[in-house]
């Protein structure tokens, strides 16, 4: 059966190359074009079947064996480059988030969506369009830009119904990568990719770039869509030229996951009310009703294929414009929100049966709100039994970090929520995380730890809502261990490199050590050092390698001997930067 088999393989390639052959013969007698070539590769990708047009060694079949003759009589009938066009479809263009084609444009509608190909030739250029967006003033246009080998060559508002852009030019042949993406809000108009011309002696000069192994779906308001993310201060009003989607804790989040990625965001919406700065309900402005739609603008409510679009997560950031109206009368309209949110977990279930949802909030505060989030998933998944739900509550933007338009997060915010969620995500999907950027001492829990034998005698208390955590030693006692300030409950990995830091004030001069080490065993010490307290408040930075993993480490501030003071520390940190 063995000795079967191999002459059965042996013949199937003799035949196959009797058919490669007989298939040259007949194409090398007739002029094919690029446009020829083209469009076999789209009749087989579309639809393999019979056709006399295509159908070159007249086997009945439209095959790949057809497809390499074409290509091989136009690659010989090419001495030199010619000029070349295409369409930015998916057979010569990844398509990124949510698009939709009409006359022959395909339009980038929401944040984010983009065209990505790679490109062989002697210059490229790309044709984009404008709709009714380009009727706004210049700081309301929809902004768009065009990266060349993941460079931003081009970043513009869309200014014109139809212009051509030169991507790259010269006289020496290259290969490059190009992304045309839209960077504003589909609220303000989309972008259109209507060709891309290429000079190129290749038969096949542009081509997709390949799909990620994971697919993320962001669905959110303002934040999402990184709202005033570029603003000069807080005091900003919105402009599309500040918003930038490549900013996005969205946009990061997949670029640090190497995923791709799409977004339904739009700003001032919400699950059941939009923003409101009266207290009344705003229903105008809710994501829900055109969640299975590509854009909520007439022209682009064109139902989204879920099917050909599935996300292995979907992430949903919702419920900071909804708080205007909720927090006003929690007790009535919470309940009211919770049935609303649930109702939009099962629509995304059902549009989305094999993703992992992952719901969040807190960028801007809403911490009430973000409580009804997780009763919301909580009873989703009890009532479902869909146990592929999580919630956590975002990064929340401070002043430290800097404030985009209209308090908005600012890019370093939206960057520390990206390292948060794609630590999240790799939780959900049982990945390892990096945990770059993370701060491992986030959900760490104050203690105080008072040894009753060396005499320690202190009180404490933590700030719920900066975490502020402040200690007043009445009695020192007879060794710096007699009382200590402990944050415990700390994850390192062997290897990882942390910025560690914090800010801290005193009621009186004191010498503190500080220590970072193993909970479990208190004489294992990673790091130490002391820090000289005073009134003014002074900030402590220094980076550490740790050599060993411990899923259980603590930092410690070791405040005895010292009698009638007090202390308080400030954002305790303990960053993974490497």
């Amino acid at each position: 059966m063995k000795n079967k088999r191999i002459i059965s393989a042996v013949a199937a390639a003799a035949v196959a190359a009797v058919s490669l052959s007989a298939v040259f013969a007949s194409a090398a007698s007739i002029s094919y074009t690029a446009d020829d070539l083209s469009k076999l590769r789209n009749f087989i990708l579309r639809d393999s079947g019979n056709s006399d047009t295509y159908d070159l060694n007249s086997d009945g079949i439209v095959n790949s064996f057809d497809l390499a003759a074409m290509r091989k009589t136009v690659q010989t009938s090419y001495d030199e480059a010619v000029e070349q066009n295409f369409a930015a479809v998916e057979d010569n263009v990844k398509i990124i988030g949510r698009t939709c084609r009409t006359d022959d444009i395909t339009w980038l509608v929401q944040s984010g969506s983009a065209t990505e190909f790679t490109v062989s030739g002697t210059s490229a250029s790309v044709t984009v369009t404008g709709d009714w967006g380009i009727n706004a003033t210049e700081d309301y246009r929809p902004r768009y830009a065009i990266l060349l080998d993941d460079e931003v060559i081009l970043d513009a508002t869309m200014s014109k119904a139809e212009e051509t852009i030169t991507v790259f030019e010269g006289d020496t042949p290259r290969n490059a990568k190009i992304k045309v993406i839209h960077l504003s809000e589909a609220q303000n108009g989309a972008v259109g990719v209507k060709n891309i011309c290429v000079n190129s002696a290749s038969a096949d000069p542009v081509n997709p770039t390949a799909k990620k192994d994971i697919s993320i779906e962001f669905i959110g308001d303002s934040i999402t869509c990184a709202y005033g993310v570029e603003g000069a201060s807080n005091y900003e009003s919105f402009k599309t030229t500040t918003e930038n989607f490549m900013k996005s804790y969205a946009y990061l989040t997949a670029e640090k996951l190497g995923a791709d990625y799409s977004a339904v965001c739009y700003s001032g919406h919400g699950i059941i009310s939009g923003y409101t700065s009266s207290g009344d309900i705003n229903i105008d402005s809710l994501i829900p009703p055109y969640y299975d739609y590509v854009g909520k603008s007439t022209e682009y409510q064109k139902e989204w294929d879920f099917s050909a679009n599935q996300n292995d997560v979907v992430v949903i950031n919702l419920g900071t414009n909804d708080s205007g109206y909720v927090s006003k009368d929690i007790e009535t309209r919470g309940p009211e929100f919770v049935e609303g949110y649930v109702d939009f977990l099962k629509t995304i279930r059902d549009r989305n049966p094999d993703s992992y949802i992952i719901c969040t909030l807190g960028t801007m505060g809403c911490a009430d709100v973000y409580e009804l989030v997780e009763d919301a998933a909580e009873q989703y998944k009890s009532e479902t039994g869909d146990k592929r739900v999580m919630s956590y509550f975002s990064t929340t933007h401070t002043q430290d970090d800097g404030y985009g338009s209209d308090w908005h997060p600012s890019a370093v915010t939206q960057q520390n929520s990206a390292y948060v969620l794609s630590d999240k995500i790799c939780q959900a999907l049982g990945m390892e995380s990096d945990q770059i950027g993370l701060n491992v001492a986030v959900d760490s829990s104050y203690e105080l730890l008072i040894d009753p034998d060396l005499g320690g005698n202190a009180s404490h208390f933590v700030s719920d809502y900066d975490k502020s955590f402040w200690i007043n030693m009445v009695t020192g006692g007879s060794a710096p261990e007699a009382i200590e300030a402990v944050a415990t409950g700390i994850g390192l990995k062997a290897g990882g490199t942390y910025r560690f830091e914090f800010d801290y004030t005193s009621s009186t001069p004191a010498d503190i050590p500080v220590l970072l080490r193993s909970a479990d065993n208190t004489d294992t010490v990673y790091f130490s050092d002391s820090i000289a307290a005073a009134s003014d408040k002074t900030h402590f930075s220094q980076e550490i390698t740790i050599d060993t993993t411990d899923p259980n480490a603590e930092i410690a501030f070791q405040l005895g001997v010292g009698d009638y003071f007090n202390l308080t520390l400030y954002n305790i940190k303990l960053t993974k930067i490497s």
